[in-house]
């Protein structure tokens, strides 16, 4: 069996009963679980206080398990970014750990990719992902299907069986075939982390990004940031996920996700692409942080291999 670490390092988790359940479906699916003590830490919003939730992330890594499981974000991780000893937790990749998470995950992610070229994977958390009530009302079952297909890709991705996804796109790519580094995650942190030493400088690479809470305007402005700074130019593609939770407003007037879309490609000249299958919603797909692929799309088939 392969044992799985569920740590804390971002913000407060208060759901004791989820990590339960999370534990027990992850049991499931073939993993031997540990909770570590930093689920139960409390500091005000975090897991923790500064030096408690870097000493976290340097257990975690020493124990070196075959998974490293963030049990949920919030806010927390940018608080220690400039402390970590990156070379500590890239032994722990070299030893064979794979770090796993999203939203605030992203920023020890790319700062893992920027200090030391390890890959890390974007994919669900314990507690939101894996620690769900059960649902029997038949309005839930399509989500309830996801949230397997979520798992599924999970454990599949994680034991090396899987090694492409696939997803439906816009029309408009038919024939693109390129090979880059698989980078980004959440936009909101992507965007915080521009500027600073945890930022990868990727070239020719294919960067995927997602977000919640964000009104389109607010998506637009963060993707034209990345275009003035020139990111999005150096990219072979833009895979854009799930900009899930937010509302409209009185003055939009028509405007859409679709039309800051549509603006961020007349910005920029490689292909922005919509439909990739992550994000703060129940389906999201497992995929690596920082490894070569391949994207190839015919028709309105995207396929992204490893």
């Amino acid at each position: 069996m392969t044992d799985l670490h569920i740590f804390a390092a971002s913000g407060v988790e208060l759901r004791a009963k989820a990590l339960q359940r999370a534990r027990k479906r992850l049991q499931q699916l073939g993993f031997t679980v540990c909770i570590d003590g930093s689920a139960r830490a409390r500091y005000q919003r975090f897991a923790g206080t500064n030096e408690a939730r870097l000493e976290t992330l340097y257990r975690i890594a020493d124990a070196a398990p075959s998974v490293a499981l963030a049990c949920r974000g919030g806010y927390g991780l940018t608080r220690i970014l400039d402390g970590i000893d990156w070379q500590r937790l890239a032994r722990s990749v070299d030893q064979g750990t794979r770090w796993v998470g999203y939203s605030d995950m992203t920023a020890l992610q790319l700062g893992l990719l920027a200090h030391t070229g390890r890959i890390s994977w974007h994919g669900p958390m314990a507690a939101d992902d894996f620690g769900w009530e059960p649902e029997v009302s038949p309005a839930n079952s399509d989500q309830m299907e996801m949230r397997e297909i979520t798992a599924e890709c999970f454990a599949q991705a994680l034991s090396g069986e899987l090694e492409a996804v696939g997803f439906k796109t816009e029309l408009g790519f038919d024939g693109l075939d390129v090979r880059g580094v698989l980078w980004g995650g959440n936009l909101a942190m992507v965007c915080s982390m521009l500027g600073t030493p945890h930022w990868p400088h990727i070239k020719n690479g294919i960067l995927f990004l997602e977000d919640v809470n964000e009104h389109p305007y607010r998506i637009e402005r963060a993707l034209l940031q990345l275009a003035q700074a020139g990111v999005l130019q150096k990219q072979k593609a833009v895979l854009l996920g799930q900009f899930s939770d937010w509302k409209s407003s009185p003055l939009d007037r028509g405007y859409t996700l679709k039309h800051a879309v549509a603006a961020v490609r007349q910005a920029v000249g490689v292909p922005v692409l919509t439909g990739f299958p992550f994000g703060h919603v129940p389906l999201k797909l497992t995929v690596p942080v920082g490894m070569r692929v391949q994207l190839v799309v015919q028709g309105r088939d995207v396929l992204v291999g490893w």
